[in-house]
């Protein structure tokens, strides 16, 4: 069941994208498979020496990795183009968004109702594009003993749910095979979408997380606090994982481990979509901001989402994304 389920929500992602590109093929006709083609030879071309000015990008921690390997490679081929990517999670990323202060918002969840009020209040009018799917790693120190054999949901729940908080804080009060030390957790705040997903997935139901225990918008202060520790426990994106796999084991989860195979056909539980939401007003009028996009989106870029320790989407949803940029543009 909750293989079907987390593949139908990829799909459903899939529809959703796919319908806005048929309504915005419908309305330009035959200049709009024209105008992504040209998109794609931009992109390839590299007719970047005109451009100049900011690109200004903030969001989540778990699609830094991706936009920031983009503005990289982008830097080498539009000089004079400055892409600045900030990491404020993906809660805070959408306030700078909405507050007009960004042009792009990396997100690893989709925007909130909350949040489309709030753009929506401020005549903040974009488009969502799909750049990848990742697997929420749960993570341990290489010295843990005993959660290297897996933990099932339940088990996560009682860890990290809101009904633990000051009364479950041993290992043995989880499972009584495991040590009486105490529980360390290191997980990201409250303004990240990776806890947002993971509340969504294992704690929300239980009235939410535990508040007791050291959070961080920054993946880096959690891979220190969990490696560092000896029956530590935490949890951010795969690709975190992935570059400092020397340093912490991976938990596997109802006996899945996250790899891209798993993430792609959804049999781990934890696996989820990743975006990043653009301005229509800044793709119109900031040619170095619409060329930015279109870079990402190109045959150049598609393979740094692998390269960063993600999952790729399939080429169906990159083609939908480039119409739908396109369709944007034209207005």
């Amino acid at each position: 069941m909750a293989q079907s389920l987390k593949i139908s929500r990829f799909l459903g992602i899939g529809f959703l994208v796919g319908c806005l590109t048929l309504f915005a093929i419908a309305c330009n006709g035959e200049n709009e498979t024209e105008s992504t083609a040209s998109a794609a030879t931009t992109a390839s071309a590299g007719n970047y020496s005109s451009l100049a000015g900011d690109v200004k990008v903030d969001g989540s921690s778990t699609v830094f990795p991706v936009t920031e390997a983009v503005a990289e490679e982008f830097s080498k081929v539009a000089k004079d183009v400055r892409v600045t990517v900030g990491v404020s999670g993906t809660g805070g990323g959408f306030k700078k968004f909405c507050a007009g202060e960004t042009d792009i918002s990396d997100a690893s969840r989709p925007i909130k109702q909350s949040e489309v009020k709030l753009c929506a209040d401020e005549g903040v009018e974009y488009i969502e594009i799909l750049v990848g799917l990742d697997g929420l790693a749960v993570v341990t120190s290489k010295e843990n003993a005993f959660l290297g054999a897996g933990v099932t949901k339940k088990q996560l729940g009682t860890i990290f749910g809101a009904p633990s908080e000051g009364t479950i804080m041993k290992w043995n009060q989880v499972e009584s095979s495991w040590p009486s030390d105490d529980i360390d957790i290191y997980a990201p705040d409250t303004d990240s979408g990776t806890f947002d997903f993971f509340n969504e997935e294992i704690t929300e139901d239980l009235g939410g997380a535990r508040a007791d225990y050291t959070a961080s918008t920054d993946d880096n202060v959690l891979v220190t606090g969990i490696s560092g520790g000896k029956n530590t426990i935490g949890y951010f994106g795969y690709a975190y994982y992935i570059e400092n796999m020397d340093k912490l084991q991976i938990v596997p989860v109802e006996g899945v481990t996250p790899s891209n195979a798993t993430v792609a056909d959804g049999s781990y539980v934890l696996s989820r979509p990743l975006f990043i939401y653009v301005r229509a007003d800044s793709l119109r009028e900031k040619p170095q901001v619409r060329e930015f996009v279109r870079y990402y989106l190109s045959d150049a870029s598609i393979p740094l989402v692998g390269e960063v320790g993600y999952t790729s989407v399939a080429n169906a949803e990159i083609e939908a994304s480039r119409a739908l940029v396109e369709s944007t543009i034209k207005g």
